[in-house]
């Protein structure tokens, strides 16, 4: 039989008091847990990518592909079964114990998970109590500068039939939270005894249901469903901590002030809307609150009609979700800003860091690998930081800017394989450690495996989006980067990058066939940001393509005051196009309009 050996996310659950519910009413019992599997389980782990390997009468489990993903799923589960089991006598309740674990297992060839991994999540589950979610140490060093959760440190436990002692962390959430008087949220910082929860330290937003204005009942399903829809796809951005929708639900109906529900939730933005009807028209308002302050930070409406009602939602939450994600990224940016520096994490000074990566000039570039260095000390493994940090050392390898270490190549590439390891869930850092890869190392294997890893992870971000649409470009393949820069595009116009968007998407149509269009979005892109030295090297080449020498050659000063000393032979070797023509192309079109040999 072939078997293989890996590292994965467990999860065992089974359902507290089995036999006593079956002994006292079989038949409702397996009736509502069919009903359970079909409405709640199946569909959330397939949200939170999981794989079921195996089902027991009143238990299942699971595989997920990060541990994060384990535990939003457990959350939301075990929040979920909090508002099935109100009102329900004790002894008719369905309550849940869950156990999560990372470890070493062995993948038989039916998909079967055997090993000590899979013992020590069953052995955890058997630990917790109804309602509760007990994590081994291994796991809970994967979610505890992710997550904001309600820890309780059970130490050292002795588990049946394993050989070592294991550290156990209990997280009190639903059932076993409300029993115990915990404050009514998907997940709370770690417990200090009559202290309000903090704000988690990363962006948290609560998705309110929208209000259906028009009144009419059936465009309720619409409504919801919109918004379940948003939530989803929030929750795929790791950057975001993301009330689940079994929370943010129990204000329906209700008016609420905008500030207290920020604090019962424990968040600092809340995105609420409407929806009105007239005729076959719907007009969807949305607007997004930093509950802090009472500041309106975006705001939009947008317009549909009901021939294809699941076409409207999508172009909806596809547009909401591409404005929210870099509007949230300013507002968090400034507020990192505003932090003493004495208080400043991981997290704030990567925020930092962040316009100055941006900037892609020299200075400000070594004032990013400044603070992200300074992130990366303070969290080894902090992936959007060694991610980007990497980014910034492709940044001075490819424009032959002064080295900012010993050896920006190797550093550059043992940062980006670093984020590519630490990254499991976390969508940007996999796309920028993938697009490095492909920059530096010339490694498309690994590098586009990585790239479309973040695609998978977050197909709904704007940036994620473009990076890969680069990589792409580079690696060979204008054409599918094409589809995905008319997606990032549409994705995130408000994103601070996006004069990059339009420069790369020029590149994929000049490498394609189309100078008319390079030249037209690499003209876009410099008018929004003029001294980015890439945009010229396109947009020379795309000139000469169209016999415009003239413009090719009045192009060129600006590029030669951006990346002075730059020559043809420098260029060959800094640019990494796999594409042997295209590389030619561009290097010829710059030579014609005099850039020396």
């Amino acid at each position: 039989m072939n078997e293989s050996r890996k590292l994965a996310a467990i999860l065992a659950a089974d359902v507290v008091g089995y036999s006593r519910l079956t002994g006292a009413d079989e038949d409702r019992t397996l009736a509502r847990l069919r009903a359970l599997r079909s409405d709640l389980i199946d569909p959330t782990i397939a949200v939170h990518n999981g794989r079921v390997v195996k089902r027991t009468g009143d238990g299942a489990l699971v595989e997920f592909r990060s541990v994060v993903d384990a535990v939003r799923y457990a959350v939301e589960v075990q929040n979920a079964m909090v508002e099935r089991n109100a009102g329900l006598p004790p002894e008719r309740r369905i309550e849940f114990r869950i156990g999560i674990h990372l470890g070493d297992v062995v993948e038989e060839s039916d998909g079967d998970l055997m090993g000590d991994g899979v013992n020590i999540a069953a052995r955890l589950e058997g630990v917790a109590a109804p309602g509760a979610i007990c994590l081994s140490e291994d796991a809970y060093r994967q979610v505890k500068a992710r997550l904001d959760l309600l820890v309780s440190d059970l130490g050292q436990t002795q588990l049946k039939n394993i050989a070592e002692p294991v550290r156990i962390y209990s997280l009190e959430v639903g059932g076993a939270a409300k029993a115990k008087s915990a404050p009514p949220v998907d997940a709370v910082a770690t417990k200090s005894a009559g202290q309000p929860s903090a704000l988690p330290d990363k962006p948290s937003i609560a998705v309110l249901p929208f209000t259906n204005m028009s009144g009419d009942p059936e465009q309720e399903y619409f409504v919801d469903g919109m918004v379940e829809d948003i939530i989803t796809a929030l929750s795929r951005f790791s950057q975001l901590f993301v009330i689940a929708r079994n929370s943010t639900f129990t204000y329906k109906g209700r008016a609420v002030d905008v500030r207290q529900v920020a604090k019962e939730l424990n968040v600092r933005y809340v995105l609420e809307g409407g929806v009105r009807k007239s005729g076959s028209r719907l007009r969807i308002t949305g607007q997004l609150i930093d509950a802090t302050t009472g500041a309106h930070l975006w705001a939009d409406r947008f317009d549909g009609g009901l021939e294809d009602v699941f076409d409207l939602q999508d172009r909806i939450t596809a547009s909401v979700v591409g404005a929210i994600a870099p509007t949230l990224l300013k507002a968090e940016i400034e507020r990192a800003r505003r932090k003493p520096v004495e208080n400043l994490d991981a997290y704030d000074l990567y925020l930092r860091a962040l316009p100055h990566v941006y900037a892609m000039r020299p200075d400000e570039n070594l004032l990013a690998l400044d603070l992200l260095n300074k992130a990366i000390d303070l969290e080894p493994t902090y992936a959007p930081a060694l991610a980007h940090a990497a980014w910034c050392l492709e940044q001075r390898i490819t424009r032959a800017w002064p080295p900012a270490t010993a050896n920006d190549i190797e550093t550059a590439i043992a940062l980006a394989r670093r984020a590519a390891a630490a990254g499991g869930d976390d969508a940007i850092a996999l796309v920028v450690a993938g697009f490095v890869l492909v920059m530096v190392a010339r490694d498309y294997r690994d590098g586009l495996d990585a790239v479309r890893r973040g695609l998978e992870r977050n197909p709904g971000s704007g940036f994620v989006n473009f990076l890969a649409g680069t990589a792409l470009v580079f690696g060979g393949d204008p054409e599918d980067a094409m589809a995905l820069m008319e997606r990032a595009m549409a994705l995130g116009p408000l994103d601070p990058s996006f004069y990059m968007y339009l420069m790369v998407a020029g590149l994929a149509h000049l490498f394609s066939g189309r100078p008319a269009q390079a030249v037209e979005l690499a003209g876009r892109s410099a008018a929004l940001y003029p001294d980015w030295d890439s945009v010229y090297w396109g947009l020379i080449p795309a000139y000469v393509q169209l016999d415009r020498l003239p413009e090719a050659r009045a192009a060129l000063p600006k590029f030669l005051s951006l990346a002075p000393g730059i020559t043809v032979s420098g260029l060959r070797r800094l640019l990494p196009i796999r594409n042997q023509a295209s590389l030619e192309m561009v290097l010829d079109g710059l030579r014609k309009a005099g850039l020396p040999e």
